[in-house]
């Protein structure tokens, strides 16, 4: 598959339909799907013919998170602040741009599709959805501006507990802590996304765009501030000897 197709966009009855489409690797995030990732979700917000988003991901999975086998360990820091802003600058699309998004999150939703999940206005999940944060045990960090946003959704002692002990979360687990909007069968995933869609593509758009810019802003007061410490740590992480270490004995394993 080409990098031309990593990710998919496509527009019904005023919803843009925008779909993670590396699905022999989960959805896995290399470069090319960050950087299409962010036009489209870019394009979305600028387009007014665009009423809200649906963010799914192809396949068996929304998004497995980082693509280790595509980690470069001699990136300078300039080369590693360039992907990790590219990746924060999709949460400022999604979060803060004026079109309501909503994830139909069904598999896994690891890493940075579980930081995606998370960014959503409103997250449809599928009952066998899991979804954990690997990041500290490769020894990076979070991204997407989760450190500011999850404990606004769920316990900041429970925010804690998914990225220490990295355990794998059910979506029925994530729904009780108040970080998964709502749970439904596995095969109605997207059709429920598309609907709750249909109804916010329905109402006059310029209430809905003040809506979502003064509650995500009042809410996230502080999202600049936790993307700019997050960014920092992850690539200090990103560019230490821990994470070179661990991911190269999962390049090994893989070979």
């Amino acid at each position: 598959m080409s990098d031309a197709e990593v990710v998919l966009s496509e527009m019904r009855d005023g919803i843009r339909i925008i779909t993670l489409n590396r699905p022999e690797k989960l959805n896995a995030v290399n470069q090319a799907l960050i950087g299409q990732l962010l036009e489209a979700t870019r394009a979305a917000n600028g387009d007014e013919d665009t009423r809200v988003v649906v963010l799914r991901g192809a396949g068996r999975a929304f998004c497995a998170g980082y693509d280790l086998s595509t980690h470069n360990p001699d990136k300078t820091y300039q080369e590693e602040r360039i992907i990790i802003d590219r990746i924060q600058t999709i949460t400022r699309e999604v979060v803060l741009g004026n079109k309501i998004v909503i994830g139909a999150i069904h598999g896994w939703a690891v890493g940075a599709g579980l930081e995606w999940a998370i960014n959503c206005d409103l997250a449809v999940w599928g009952e066998s959805a899991r979804a954990f944060f690997p990041e500290l045990e490769w020894g990076l960090f979070v991204t997407g501006a989760v450190s500011a946003i999850a404990p606004r959704q769920m316990s900041l002692s429970n925010f804690k507990e998914l990225v220490l002990l990295r355990e794998k979360t059910s979506a029925a687990r994530l729904h009780e802590l108040g970080l998964a909007w709502r749970v439904v069968p596995d095969d109605e995933v997207f059709d429920h996304a598309m609907g709750v869609a249909a109804r916010v593509a329905e109402l006059p758009p310029d209430g809905v765009v003040d809506f979502k810019r003064i509650t995500n802003r009042a809410a996230y007061a502080d999202v600049e501030t936790a993307m700019a410490m997050e960014t920092e740590a992850t690539i200090r992480g990103a560019l230490g000897p821990a994470a070179a270490a661990e991911i190269q004995k999962f390049q090994a394993r893989r070979r």
